[in-house]
């Protein structure tokens, strides 16, 4: 690569930043609640038991965090339609040429860990790679079964009606013990996402030395500078290549 020139551009906006550190959050506490509240250990106290409420406790820090998170997807779709390039919906829709070309280059470098022989710039995504991009869409998925089978499981005990929408599901799947499967491994498809997730970040800030970590707490990446190009009818205006 003969440009070494780079400039820093905002790639994550603030919004963005904000759901993704809340849902680090929400998703760890859920995950752990979670684990609790599927294998509760044994409490050995010689208090009376009509004045323990340490499970009810967990309970209520997991449902809290249930509704955090729910709210908080729901922003994010949202924004998917008033933000940047980077957060639109259109960054994560899969049928194009150009993404597919862009998943199978992500495929060979992080997967086969292949070199190019005649790398190509236009190759680095700015924002979500394709590979990343697909992955999103099914988290996305992933999140939705969470949000119905939990809140299935807290309708018969809320006293809210958001909960209560979703008192259909576990007629729907057979039982209740059935959505308590598909919650609890669901579950460890987020845990699994997220350990692929740290350590690609890792590896393509170390890759490619970009900012990647960093991005995500400023906003700014750096882009090679033959990213840019620059508008015919504004000459003043720069534009980057997605």
């Amino acid at each position: 690569m003969r440009d070494r020139n780079f400039k820093r551009v905002m790639v994550w906006e603030l919004p963005v930043r904000f759901f993704h550190w809340i849902n680090v959050l929400t998703i760890l506490v859920l995950t752990l609640t979670g684990f609790l509240i599927a294998n509760p250990p044994a409490l050995q106290s010689s208090a009376e038991a009509t004045n323990l409420h340490s499970f009810g406790i967990v309970r209520f820090i997991h449902f809290g965090a249930a509704y955090i998170f729910f709210f908080n997807m729901i922003l994010r779709i949202y924004w998917s339609f008033v933000g940047n390039q980077f957060s639109s919906w259109r960054a994560f829709w899969p049928f194009s040429k150009k993404m597919w070309n862009n998943f199978i280059h992500v495929l060979k470098i992080d997967v086969l860990l292949l070199n190019e022989d005649h790398p190509d710039v236009r190759n680095i995504s700015i924002g979500h790679n394709s590979v990343a991009s697909f992955s999103y869409v099914v988290l996305f998925f992933m999140a939705l079964i969470q949000v119905f089978t939990g809140f299935a499981l807290y309708a018969d005990t809320s006293g809210w009606w958001l909960p209560k929408l979703f008192d259909w599901v576990s007629p729907f799947l057979g039982s209740d013990f059935m959505v308590r499967t598909i919650h609890h491994i669901t579950m460890w498809i987020f845990i699994f996402f997220s350990l692929v997730h740290i350590y690609l970040v890792f590896y393509h800030d170390w890759l490619e030395g970009r900012g990647e970590v960093s991005s995500m707490f400023g906003g700014y990446k750096f882009v090679r500078s033959d990213r840019f190009i620059k508008s015919e009818k504004q000459p003043k205006k720069e534009k980057v290549e997605e």
